[in-house]
């Protein structure tokens, strides 16, 4: 049978005449697949991959527009081209990634030195608060705890750590006012 009334048969869901039609390109599929692609493993994959498409689709091929075996190649085509896109598009992207990475961005740089400078300039506030407000605002912000339990490790009353915690958090922000 002739891959055009083989197709057709296939796109009633035929499987002995999809396995006919597959003996009779699936050479010519990989020949043109591996022509465009040219990795043996790739177009390996790809070639499966239209003649899978083809068990699939063969309801879409119309013989009034040309024979099987064109229509068949014009898949393979397609998915081999689209296979090389996608694979230099990729390169591409981790060609970027890696440039990036190497060269990070100016604003990244200016966030980093921005963030650090403000490190010293809290460091510096919080040297002028009390021992003791210096203290529960390093429990609280720095360390995680709540005013209850930076009582407790004070072993102070709450009101007395909720006093020194919102004297302590005033004075840093009049210190700070000049970076905030």
């Amino acid at each position: 049978m002739e891959a055009d009334e083989l197709l057709l048969l296939v796109a009633g869901g035929n499987h002995q005449a999809f396995e006919e039609l597959y003996g009779l390109v699936s050479g010519p599929v990989f020949g043109l697949v591996r022509r465009v692609v040219r990795d043996p493993a790739q177009s390996e994959e790809v070639a499966q991959e239209v003649l899978l498409e083809l068990w699939r689709s063969a309801a879409k091929f119309d013989p009034g527009r040309g024979s099987a075996l064109s229509w068949i190649l014009t898949l393979a085509h397609r998915r081999a081209v689209d296979r090389v896109r996608s694979a230099r598009a990729a390169g591409e992207r981790e060609q970027r990634e890696a440039w990036r990475a190497h060269f990070p961005a100016f604003d990244q740089v200016t966030e980093e030195v921005e963030a650090g400078l403000e490190r010293e300039w809290v460091r510096r506030c919080l040297d002028r608060l009390t021992d003791l407000q210096r203290q529960s605002v390093t429990l609280a912000y720095y360390e995680g705890y709540t005013y209850r339990e930076v009582a407790e490790r004070l072993s102070l009353p709450l009101g007395t750590v909720k006093t020194r915690m919102r004297d302590g958090l005033t004075r840093m922000r009049e210190c700070l006012g000049g970076v905030a």
